[in-house]
């Protein structure tokens, strides 16, 4: 499964893209992503640590998870997740 990073995120994992085992989903991703790099705890999940932080973006396909099953949108080996901080400006 591919892993894409933009903006912020990209800056934390020093990388565009990396391919990863494919999880359950999104949820347990985000999780495992959390475990390997450090920082984006806070950039990922709401400090109670039960939710997607609101200033995230996350696609699987190209399709907001919002449309799918939020964080328990089923991943496979042939998914790609786009991860994208909330951009703001003027």
């Amino acid at each position: 499964m591919k892993v894409r990073f933009f903006a912020t995120f990209r800056d934390i994992t020093r990388r565009k893209e990396e391919e990863v085992p494919a999880p359950d989903d999104v949820w347990e991703l985000l999780n495992q992503l959390c475990e390997r790099y450090g920082g984006f705890r806070e950039k990922l999940i709401s400090a109670d640590g039960k939710e997607i932080h609101a200033e995230t973006i996350i696609l699987v396909n190209g399709r907001n998870i919002c449309h799918l099953s939020g964080r328990g949108t089923r991943l496979t080996e042939y998914d790609v997740v786009s991860l994208f901080p909330v951009v703001a400006g003027g």
